[in-house]
C-alpha cells in the first residue's frame, strides 16, 4: 500500500560517512520560521509532544486504509496531512519550530487549539457566578444516519438559541449565555453513535431551560429527559478542559465497562473514528453563545528569518526527531509496552 512505502523510506536515517574535501564558501541559507516555537529545556513538553506524534502517525495510516477501502479521496488527503504534520522541525535559539497541519483530528495540533480555547475563555466564566455543566444528548443511530443526526443536532441548539434571543429582546425570557462542544462516542457492541453536546453555561436557570427545551424540541422519540444531565461545577477550569479535551475517543474498551473494570485492552476502532471525523467535517466542533470574548481567540502568526539552526526530522522507528547529519535525537522518548501493544495489535479497520 502507498504508506508502507512511506514508512519504509521515512524509516532510514541518512548518514554522511564521507570525508568531503575542499571548502565550501557558500553561505547557509536563512530559513523562515512562523510561531514563537517551543523552548528545548521543557522536556516534559516536548516528549509528550512525540507522544501525540507517535498516536497521530500510527492511527493516521489505518484512516488512510479506511479511507481508501471507502475511495474517499478527500478524507485521505487531509490525513496524509495530518501524518506528515510535525515531520520536519528546527532548532534554533534554544527553541524548537515547526509547521502544523491544523485538522482537529491531529493530536499535535488539537493540543495547542485546546490551550489557546483555555487561555480565551478560562477568565470569562471566572465571572459567572454559578455555573453549570450540561449534557445533551438524544437516540444512538448507525454509522449511516450519523451525519444527518449531527446536523439536525445543531440545527435544533441554533433554533434553542433564537428563540430565547428573541424572547430575551421581547422582555419575555432570559438569554443564553456559554460555551458548547460537540462531541461522539462509539458502541462497538451495538454497532452505535452517540453524538452529544457538552455545554457551559452561566447558571442554574439556563441550564434547566436548556434540557426543558432540548427534550420539548426532540421530542420523546429521540430525547428524553433522563438521559440529559446538568451539574453544578465546583471547578470552573477543570470543567473547561473537560468539554475541549477530544471531540470523539481515540481508545475505546470493546466490552463498554467503566474505567478499569475491562478485562481486554482498549481499542482503536478506526472505521468509526472515521465515520465520526466526516459526520463532523464543515461544522463548529466548539463555540460560544450569548456573549463575546474579550481576548482575542486567534492573532497573526509571528515570522522569523534564521541564520543558525539546525534540522531535525521525526524517525517512526525512533519514535522521536533525530538531528540532521548524527544519531543525537531530541527528546529520548520511549512509548510504554502496553501503547506500543494496543497501536500494533488493536486498532480495527472493520467495526463501525
Amino acid at each position: 500500500m502507498e504508506h508502507q512505502n512511506v514508512l519504509s523510506a521515512f524509516g532510514e536515517r541518512q548518514f554522511n560517512t564521507l570525508v568531503q574535501s575542499g571548502t565550501n564558501n557558500s553561505p547557509k541559507q536563512t530559513k523562515i520560521v512562523a510561531g514563537e516555537g517551543i523552548p528545548i529545556e521543557k522536556e516534559i513538553g516536548l516528549k509528550n509532544r512525540a507522544k501525540r506524534k507517535m498516536l497521530t502517525q500510527k492511527i493516521c495510516l489505518k484512516l488512510i486504509d479506511v479511507s481508501e477501502a471507502k475511495q474517499n479521496e478527500r478524507s485521505k488527503k487531509s490525513f496524509w496531512n495530518t501524518y506528515h504534520c510535525q515531520n520536519k522541525l528546527v532548532k534554533a535559539n534554544g527553541r524548537i519550530y515547526g509547521d502544523f497541519c491544523k485538522n482537529r483530528f491531529c493530536t499535535l495540533c488539537s493540543s495547542i487549539r485546546k490551550a489557546a480555547i483555555i487561555n480565551t475563555y478560562l477568565t470569562e466564566i471566572l465571572d459567572w457566578d454559578n455555573p453549570y455543566f450540561v449534557t445533551l444528548t438524544c437516540k444512538s443511530c448507525p454509522a449511516k444516519s450519523l451525519k444527518n443526526r449531527v446536523t439536525q443536532m445543531l440545527r435544533g441548539f441554533r433554533i434553542i438559541l433564537d428563540r430565547n434571543k428573541k424572547r430575551n429582546q421581547r422582555g419575555t425570557g432570559i438569554k443564553l449565555v456559554g460555551l458548547k462542544a460537540l462531541e461522539c462516542n462509539f458502541n462497538p457492541i451495538r454497532k452505535t453513535y452517540n453524538p452529544h453536546f457538552h455545554i457551559i453555561v452561566a447558571n442554574k436557570e439556563m441550564a434547566d431551560l436548556l434540557v426543558e427545551q432540548w427534550c420539548s424540541l426532540l421530542t420523546s422519540k429521540f430525547a428524553t429527559k433522563a438521559a440529559q444531565n446538568a451539574t453544578e461545577i465546583w471547578d470552573k477550569e477543570k470543567a473547561l478542559i473537560e468539554i475541549v479535551k477530544y471531540s470523539s475517543k481515540i481508545f475505546t474498551d470493546p466490552e463498554m465497562k467503566k474505567r478499569g473494570k475491562s478485562g481486554q485492552n482498549p481499542q482503536v476502532y478506526a472505521a468509526a473514528l472515521h465515520n465520526i471525523i466526516e459526520a463532523f467535517r464543515g461544522h463548529r466542533v466548539f463555540d460560544r453563545f450569548g456573549f463575546n470574548t474579550s481576548k482575542k481567540s486567534t492573532k497573526e502568526p509571528k515570522y522569523i528569518e534564521l541564520s543558525d539552526y539546525e534540522n531535525l526530522t521525526y524517525s517512526m522507528e525512533d519514535f522521536d526527531w533525530v538531528f540532521s547529519g548524527n544519531d543525537k535525537k531530541l527528546t529520548n522518548y520511549m512509548p510504554a509496552a502496553k501503547t506500543l501493544d494496543i497501536l500494533s495489535n488493536n486498532i480495527d479497520t472493520f467495526n463501525e
